[in-house]
């Protein structure tokens, strides 16, 4: 446990000193050097730029002038992360801050939040801090608002109320299934239907972005009680289970490149199902957690802790995966029947891919590894990851 608590405070500590802003592996087209050129204006030249940053082991950023930013998905697992912290510091442990500290990092970073909101749309939502240009040539300018950002946003943001009592908040997080009912698109399947990852025309059939989707409509309803959400939840669910396979699995999305099963999307679907669940008091769908929950367990952790990215390959380790174990076993309530595997991933993951000076590294390769500090993808998930962690630990 000390070894895991010094871990997590070289991580605090960096992040609070770059003040939770920092690069991200698709933060290419924010360079000021390519802004300037006519090249901006052609669609596979973005895409390779986007690409080419996002591959490389050395990191170009410094040099092709691209800024460290606030990522708006980055500041909603920071708030995640602190609202827990703050639950440890009620407890009466004061490890980690006292309370007086804790919630002045969550008022700051529901600030932070709301100003970056994305305007213009039905309900709250909020997009990334970059252009980014879609595998099928669509480009999303920055701030197009999109359901995954919009659904780590409205939860932090739920949970800060929780807290701090600010109505504000609580309004913005229930503004958020308006963006999902109303300005997202659907794609009808047998049984139900996803909704899209954005308004714009872009991915509209990948089962984790659905659910994110479903799950802001139900944190709505476990406030509300607002029925006349259960049509489209259920519709969301519906497709969802629909779309496992016997093993358990899930593939990425419906369409041929999609085929993919990787690891922390995965445990995106169980924590949506199991909130399901619990908010709609329906167990019907319990079956399918758990052979979802055994598939993944089975299949993405060798024996010493090796997180796996892909079912049938290791290889590349992202920090997401380990992360998303530690988030899983606790909103599945299953942490206790899993902590020893939860110590060995997370003794892995901090002797094998974090710096000395406190941040994580993005991806682990066969041959050159990345290991540039990405403040949202690497810093902000393992910083909500590991208190989670943190909070199991406190309450045993």
């Amino acid at each position: 446990m000390e070894n895991f608590k010094s871990s997590f405070f070289k991580l605090k500590n960096y992040c609070e000193q770059e003040d939770f802003a920092g690069w991200d592996p698709y933060d290419g087209l924010n360079s000021k050097f390519f802004q300037a050129l006519p090249l901006k204006k052609w669609d596979i030249a973005r895409l390779v730029w986007i690409q080419s940053f996002k591959r490389s082991p050395v990191n170009f950023r410094t040099l092709f002038a691209v800024p460290k930013t606030h990522n708006n998905m980055g500041l909603g697992l920071f708030l995640s992360g602190y609202c827990n912290l703050y639950k440890i510091a009620e407890s009466g442990n004061l490890d980690f801050g006292t309370k007086a500290e804790l919630l002045a990092h969550i008022k700051y970073l529901s600030k932070l939040i709301l100003s970056y909101k994305s305007k213009g749309y039905s309900g709250s939502c909020w997009g990334y801090n970059f252009d980014w240009q879609a595998r099928r040539l669509f480009l999303f300018p920055a701030g197009t608002p999109n359901v995954v950002v919009t659904a780590f946003c409205a939860e932090a943001l739920f949970a800060a109320y929780e807290i701090t009592k600010d109505k504000k908040l609580l309004d913005n997080a229930l503004s958020a299934s308006e963006f999902v009912s109303k300005d997202l698109g659907r794609t009808q399947v047998e049984g139900g239907f996803l909704f899209s990852y954005s308004p714009k025309d872009g991915n509209n059939t990948v089962y984790n972005a659905s659910l994110l989707g479903a799950k802001i409509l139900l944190l709505n309803y476990k406030y509300t009680g607002n029925e006349t959400l259960l049509n489209l939840i259920d519709h969301a669910i519906k497709a969802a289970i629909n779309g496992q396979q016997e093993d358990g699995s899930w593939v990425y999305g419906l369409l041929p490149v999609q085929n993919w099963i990787d690891s922390f999307h995965t445990g995106f679907n169980l924590n949506a199902l199991k909130l399901y669940v619990d908010i709609n008091d329906n167990d019907n769908i319990i079956d399918n957690i758990e052979n979802g929950l055994k598939f993944y367990l089975n299949n993405f952790f060798l024996e010493d802790g090796t997180p796996k990215y892909y079912h049938n390959k290791t290889y590349p380790i992202d920090i997401h995966c380990p992360g998303q174990l530690m988030i899983t076993l606790h909103k599945l309530d299953i942490f206790a029947n899993h902590k020893n595997l939860a110590d060995r991933v997370l003794n892995w993951t901090i002797t094998n891919m974090q710096d000395k000076k406190g941040y994580f590294y993005y991806q682990l390769k066969k041959g050159w590894s990345s290991k540039i500090p990405y403040m949202r993808w690497s810093n902000a998930f393992m910083f909500n990851a590991m208190s989670c962690y943190l909070l199991e630990k406190n309450a045993k």
